[in-house]
């Protein structure tokens, strides 16, 4: 499985690529702006869905013309599936973002698959920056959203956020091995070993 990163919109959030590297179908996940940049990253490889690892403004600004370029399913969960077709649900209006995204085509829950070709990857539930984060698991990688950062995890101070339940998401990533590789929403990439030894957020034995 390959992911790359392209650094995408005001807030420098993380749009990430996953396919198989051998020239099958890809994911785009977290559209977050400038969707030529990212279909030009594609090279010409088809697309099998479009994800929101959650709802907000900067993780899907190109989501509707990335969807109407590539005729890719649009997929977000399903808690969060209301909010992104408004700037007032998606939190853009509060920074004076007029965005939005499409209806999405598919909502996913705990435990759903998100397939590419050969690539499977397991949805797993994160709640706390938004009622709807997810966090994408599949081959030693974790795409984490807003979930979980290098040193950090995602604000609970926006609407519908909620810090017991990241502290439960929190606790729940940090049973994956060291050795597993963390792609999250903004910031560099980590390992849960790493996040193990120096986040605040991790819980202590």
């Amino acid at each position: 499985m390959r992911v790359r990163r392209i650094t995408l919109g005001a807030l420098d959030t993380n749009c990430w690529l996953v396919d198989d590297g051998q020239g099958g179908p890809a994911l785009i996940v977290d559209p977050a702006d400038d969707a030529g940049a990212i279909i030009e990253a594609l090279g010409g490889a088809p697309v099998a869905a479009v994800v929101l690892t959650h709802g907000h403004f900067d993780h899907l600004a190109a989501a509707r013309d990335v969807v109407e370029q590539t005729g890719a399913p649009l997929v977000v969960h399903e808690a969060d599936a209301g909010a992104i077709t408004s700037a007032h649900g998606s939190g853009g209006a509060l920074f004076g973002f007029d965005v939005s995204a499409p209806s999405a085509d598919r909502t996913v829950r705990e435990g759903d698959v998100i397939e590419a070709g050969t690539v499977s990857l397991e949805v797993l539930h994160t709640p706390g920056h938004t009622p709807g984060c997810i966090c994408l698991l599949a081959e030693g990688h974790l795409l984490s959203g807003d979930t979980l950062f290098a040193g950090s995890v995602g604000r609970t101070d926006f609407p519908g956020g909620d810090m017991t339940a990241m502290r439960r998401s929190i606790a729940r990533l940090s049973s994956l091995p060291d050795e597993t590789r963390v792609h999250p929403g903004h910031g560099p990439e980590t390992t849960i070993g790493r996040e193990r030894r120096v986040n605040p957020f991790f819980p202590r034995a």
